[in-house]
C-alpha cells in the first residue's frame, strides 16, 4: 500500500463530493503560466522517489513529486539524459521543479526541434482522476498502446485532467560528440536561410539560437552526435567554434530564460514575453514596432517582448505563416498568480479540450480556470 498516496486520494474524493477546487502543485516553478490559479493547494511533493531505472533498457519510472534535478542527476551517473532538456524555471535556490510538473507543463528546451518534445518520451502514466480513481495508461516500452494513447494527453494538460502519481520515460545516452559554432554579424534573415539550408543536409544539428544585441545579430548552433559527424560538420559549416565547458552555461541560460535578452524585460515592466510557434521555414515576421525576436528551434520558435496590447498584431503575424502566438509571461507576472495565456483559437479544439476535461474530471475540481475560463 502506498501510504503517501492514501491521504491525497481521500482529499480528491472529498473535493469531488463537495466540488471543492484543487490546485495541483509540485515545485510551483511554472505558476506564472496559465490564465489563473484557483483552489486549495494539493502538494504532490510527498510522492517522491525513483521507482525503477533500467539503464540498459533506457527506461525510468519516477514518482511525480520527485525533483527534476534528482532525476537528472541519477541519469547523469549512468551517462544518460532527458534529451528534450526540460526547463526548471527555478527563480530562487529553494525552488525545485518536479517531474510531474515537467510533464504537466509539456515544455521543452533548446534541443526540442531536433530530438522531440516531452510527450515523445512519455511511455506511461499513473494518475488520479476527478473521481479519485487510480488509473494507469501506457507502460514501459515504446510499442505498448492499443487504442488511444492517453498517457501523452497528460503532457501539456497543466494538471487539468488528473493528478499524476507516476510517470515512465524513455531516456537516451549523452551524445559522445558536441560542439557549438558562433556566427557573428548576421541578421535574422540570413540566419534563417542558413538554418533552412543546414536542415536539408545530414548534419548533427541539435539546437540553435539567434539573438540581436545592441544592433548586431549572432547565431549560435549546437551540434551533437557521433564524434566523427560533429567534427566533420564543424569543418564544413564555418563559424567560430566555442569552448564546450564555457558555452554550456549559455545554453542552460537559454533554456531557463536567464539570458540577458530575457532578463532585459525587467527594465520594461509594461512588456510581456510572447511565444510564437511557427513553421521552421517561415520568413522574418512583420512584428509590431519592428521588434527583433530571439529565435530558437531552427526558426520554429520566436520569443518576442512586447506590450500585451500588441497581442492581436502578434497573433495575426503568426497566423499569416501558419503558426500561433500565446502570452507566455504577462507583464509584471509573479508567482502568486498565473498570468500567461493559452492560444486556443479554434472553437473545435476548445470543445475537444472541454470534453476531455469532463471525461477525466466531471466535477471540474482540478486546476479550474488554468487553461480555459469555462473550466
Amino acid at each position: 500500500m502506498d501510504f503517501s498516496l492514501a491521504p491525497i486520494t481521500e482529499r480528491v474524493r472529498a473535493a469531488a463530493a463537495d466540488q471543492t477546487p484543487l490546485r495541483i502543485r509540485g515545485g510551483g516553478t511554472k505558476d506564472f503560466h496559465g490564465l489563473a490559479l484557483h483552489g486549495e493547494v494539493l502538494d504532490t511533493r510527498v510522492l517522491r522517489g525513483i521507482v525503477s531505472y533500467e539503464p540498459s533498457e533506457l527506461v525510468v519510472t519516477v514518482r511525480s513529486g520527485t525533483t527534476l534535478a534528482e532525476l537528472e542527476a541519477a541519469l547523469a551517473e549512468q551517462g544518460q539524459c532527458l534529451p528534450f532538456e526540460p526547463p526548471h524555471f527555478a527563480k530562487t535556490p529553494a525552488d525545485a521543479a518536479t517531474v510531474g510538473g515537467m510533464v504537466a507543463a509539456g515544455l521543452s528546451g533548446p534541443a526540442r526541434a531536433s530530438v522531440g518534445a516531452v510527450r515523445d518520451y512519455l511511455l506511461g502514466v499513473t494518475l488520479l482522476n476527478g473521481k479519485a480513481e487510480l488509473l494507469t495508461f501506457g507502460g514501459q516500452v515504446m510499442k505498448n498502446v492499443a487504442g488511444y494513447d492517453v498517457a501523452r494527453l497528460m503532457a501539456g494538460a497543466w494538471g487539468t485532467l488528473g493528478l499524476l502519481t507516476e510517470v515512465s520515460l524513455k531516456v537516451l545516452p549523452v551524445a559522445p560528440g558536441e560542439a557549438t559554432l558562433r556566427f557573428e554579424g548576421i541578421n535574422q534573415a540570413d540566419a534563417l536561410r542558413k538554418l533552412h539550408a543546414w536542415g536539408g543536409q545530414p548534419l548533427p544539428l541539435n539546437a540553435s539560437c539567434w539573438v540581436q544585441d545592441e544592433g548586431a545579430g549572432t547565431l549560435y548552433v549546437r551540434l551533437r552526435g557521433a564524434v566523427a559527424a560533429v567534427e566533420a560538420a564543424c569543418k564544413t559549416m564555418g563559424g567560430t567554434r566555442m569552448d564546450n565547458a564555457t558555452v554550456a552555461a549559455d545554453w542552460t541560460a537559454c533554456r531557463e530564460q536567464t539570458l540577458p535578452w530575457f532578463t532585459d524585460r525587467a527594465t520594461r515592466p509594461d512588456h510581456a514575453l510572447w511565444r510564437l510557434s511557427v513553421p521552421a521555414t517561415a520568413p522574418v515576421l512583420a512584428l509590431p514596432g519592428g521588434v527583433q525576436p530571439l529565435v530558437e528551434w531552427h526558426g520554429a520558435l520566436r520569443w518576442v517582448q512586447a506590450p500585451e496590447s500588441a497581442g492581436d498584431a502578434l497573433r495575426e503575424a503568426a497566423r499569416a505563416v501558419g503558426g500561433s502566438a500565446s502570452l507566455f509571461v504577462a507583464a509584471e507576472a509573479n508567482k502568486s498568480g498565473a498570468s500567461g495565456a493559452f492560444d486556443l483559437q479554434s472553437k473545435a479544439l476548445e470543445q475537444i479540450h472541454a470534453r476531455l476535461k469532463h471525461s477525466f474530471d466531471p466535477a471540474g475540481i482540478f486546476n479550474p480556470g488554468r487553461m480555459a475560463r469555462a473550466w
